[in-house]
């Protein structure tokens, strides 16, 4: 059909057939028939590239412009320029956005209002302040749409406070604010909780018939919210006339962040009963307000609930559940929502990654987290630390100064979190060579000043690794005010190592730091008691007395067929109660003609030697670990995990009947990960 029409007429008679076909949404056949054309001109190449933004390709319509360039043939004019300026501004590609402002400049439009204003847009949704402000000095002339993007700007690059310089300039400047400049404007009063300033706004927007707007309303509701004002939230939100789900999304969260969980699912439920589409936006709001109010598991009900009615999770709501079922510790359904998350391809999103690298982590599965981080294709800080605070708790020494290393080759900038990881693991590994030098590399090499929770690991890896008087002497030479966790790990390694001297020194003093902490009195009880002073014993047990003292009870629990089974010390709740003690029974009696003989240290009660072995015998995490073994139905390990640190006879039984099950077993207690297997554990029997 074109080889009929005469080549200078076929740009013109064809623009208005490309045209036709985009108002029919078909953007193939539109640029097919661009294709056909010799030589088409600057306007064919805008429709096109207008064309591709609008239908979210935006780096198809970069490309076309970049294709003008480079042809040598045609010069971009100011409406090209504008095109692809709103497909930068919708990419949020930096790089490019920095080449159509030079591209505006060279071919002098720059100063051309229209433009003008795209090109603030667009530096805006880049986050880039700088090039918007060069943008904003240039313009001759500027209208309530020039300021308006501006304010914008600096709201999106995160500067509030010039956001309320420039709209105090706008006003003197003579031009009108409308209702964009008023939702733009109030973020920024959120932000820096500026409530005065945000009523003069609201009381503006009523003299200038804005009070019904939506777009407003919604922005005043979160403003009030901010400041802790919800009764006026709730006002500005029930005399709106027309509310849209922007609205409801912005009430509720209202409520969330303002600690009113009720009132917000109450307001949720309200906005389905009236029939308001809820998009993922509004199911993703209710989730994480959920989470952020510790309803951890009414979040994963809700995201039931969302599936149910036809409304696909994003890679937020998949961000927000895995961190619900890390604080659950499902890690089941930690799985499922990873399966889920690899079917539809969020598995690249760095969030959700590092939410699975710690699911992984904190159930026992160390292998699989280290699949996960290495399939990340972007790993930023907070994920290096994830994976390696994640081989600390495993007590992967080495591994976790291997990761420190690769961070820092990497590029990666470590932070005080980072150390904090890197010197646990020395901590349980025993390494305090290279936790020494790590501390001190800190402040020389990374910038970073050591922090209170810096010095108490440093302490710990001094005690854990023997060198008892150092890390005392650590404490006295600390530049700030020894805690708990200083004091903690030196009487800890005092336990290990059996000095009591320094046993007593460091339970004084948590004595006058924490002093309703049990844990402190049973730990110095039990160095008493080994090293046989009866008598200072004693005293230490009437003290917990005398104080009202009392040591938390011993929990354990296991999952078997998607069920959590607790137990406490000599439960005999489950089902399986005479098998789990028959189990125990037999292993008891194996351990003896293997030479092993239960620890009756452990035993905290004054009995004799067949009640404390009996006794030790119920401990929770023997149950647990029993009920877990006699329920395999196949599989090759079994996880338990208990609230309080493993004793000792428990941990020997445990590598016993790892051996003599002939599977894995891995224990999690409040310190680390211990992973049985063919009679050793990962920890060396040293935590």
């Amino acid at each position: 059909m074109l080889s009929k029409i005469p080549t200078n007429l076929i740009p013109h008679w064809s623009i208005n057939f490309i045209k036709k076909y985009l108002n029919l949404g078909d953007l193939v056949l539109a640029r097919q028939l661009f294709d056909g054309i010799p030589e088409p001109d600057v306007q064919s190449w805008t429709v096109l590239i207008s064309a591709y933004t609008k239908n979210g390709q935006c780096k198809e319509a970069i490309k076309l412009y970049t294709e003008i360039k480079n042809s040598g043939k045609l010069n971009p004019d100011k409406l090209a320029i504008l095109a692809v300026a709103k497909a930068c501004a919708t990419s949020g590609d930096l790089t490019k956005a920095k080449e159509i402002h030079f591209d505006a400049v060279k071919y002098k439009c720059s100063s051309d209002l229209l433009l003008g204003n795209a090109l603030i847009d667009m530096y805006g949704k880049c986050k880039h302040f700088e090039g918007a402000e060069r943008v904003f000095g240039d313009l001759r002339i500027r209208d309530v749409i020039t300021w308006t993007s501006f304010c914008s700007c600096y709201v999106n690059c995160g500067l509030p406070r010039e956001t309320l310089r420039a709209f105090r300039e706008m006003g003197l400047s003579g031009i009108r604010p409308n209702a964009m400049t008023l939702s733009s404007v109030l973020p920024a009063c959120s932000v820096l909780k500026c409530l005065n300033t945000g009523r003069e706004i609201h009381g503006f927007g009523i003299k200038n018939g804005m009070a019904g707007n939506v777009f407003v309303n919604s922005a005043l509701v979160d403003m009030y919210s901010s400041c802790s004002s919800i009764k006026y939230a709730e006002l500005v939100f029930h005399n709106t006339p027309h509310l849209d789900a922007v609205s409801w999304n912005v009430i509720i969260s209202a409520y969330f962040s303002n600690g009113e969980c009720g009132k917000a699912l109450d307001k949720f439920q309200e906005m389905r009963d009236r029939g308001v589409k809820l998009n993922s936006v509004s199911w993703n709001s209710v989730i994480s307000g959920c989470l952020a109010n510790g309803k951890a598991q009414e979040a994963l009900e809700l995201l039931g609930h969302m599936q149910q009615l036809g409304c696909k999770p994003n890679q937020i709501t998949i961000t927000s559940v895995l961190t619900a079922c890390t604080l659950l510790e499902d890690w089941r359904g930690g799985k499922e929502i990873h399966a889920y998350a690899f079917r539809h391809c969020f598995t690249e999103d760095l969030a959700a990654s590092t939410a699975l690298v710690l699911i992984y982590a904190k159930s026992g599965d160390l292998e699989m987290s280290k699949r996960v981080f290495s399939m990340m294709p972007l790993k930023d800080t907070v994920a290096w630390n994830t994976i390696i605070i994640a081989s600390s708790m495993h007590g992967r020494g080495e591994e976790t100064l291997s990761l420190f290393n690769k961070m820092v080759i990497s590029g990666v900038k470590p932070n005080s979190v980072t150390f904090t990881g890197v010197l646990s693991g020395c901590s349980h590994s025993q390494r305090v060579e290279e936790g020494l030098s790590i501390f001190h590399s800190m402040s020389k090499d990374h910038k970073i000043e050591p922090d209170l929770e810096h010095y108490s690991c440093m302490v710990d890896v001094l005690s854990r690794g023997g060198r008892l008087a150092e890390a005392y002497t650590f404490i006295q030479e600390m530049p700030i005010e020894p805690n708990a966790a200083a004091w903690g790990a030196l009487l800890g390694a005092c336990r290990i190592y059996k000095n009591v001297d320094l046993g007593r020194i460091a339970a004084s003093r948590l004595f006058e730091i924490e002093p309703d902490n049990p844990g402190n009195y049973v730990l110095l009880f039990n160095i008493l008691v080994t090293a046989k002073l009866w008598g200072e014993a004693s005293e230490t047990r009437k003290l917990m007395r005398d104080r009202g003292i009392k040591k938390l009870p011993g929990c354990s629990w296991v999952w078997v067929k998607n069920r959590i089974h607790t137990f406490v010390v000599g439960d005999k709740n489950n089902d399986k109660c005479n098998d789990i003690y028959k189990f125990l029974d037999e292993v008891r009696m194996k351990m003896k003609l293997a030479g092993y003989y239960p620890d009756t240290e452990f035993v905290l009660q004054d009995l004799d030697r067949v009640e404390k072995e009996d006794s030790l015998c119920n401990h929770s995490e023997k149950l647990a670990v029993a009920f877990g073994i006699l329920s395999l139905r196949g599989e090759s390990s079994v996880r338990v995990f208990k609230n309080l640190r493993i004793c000792g006879d428990c941990h020997n039984t445990i590598k016993f009947i790892a051996k003599f099950v002939g599977v894995q077993i891995i224990v999690r207690d409040s310190l680390r990960f211990h992973h049985f297997t063919d009679g050793l554990c990962s920890c060396g029997d040293f935590w």
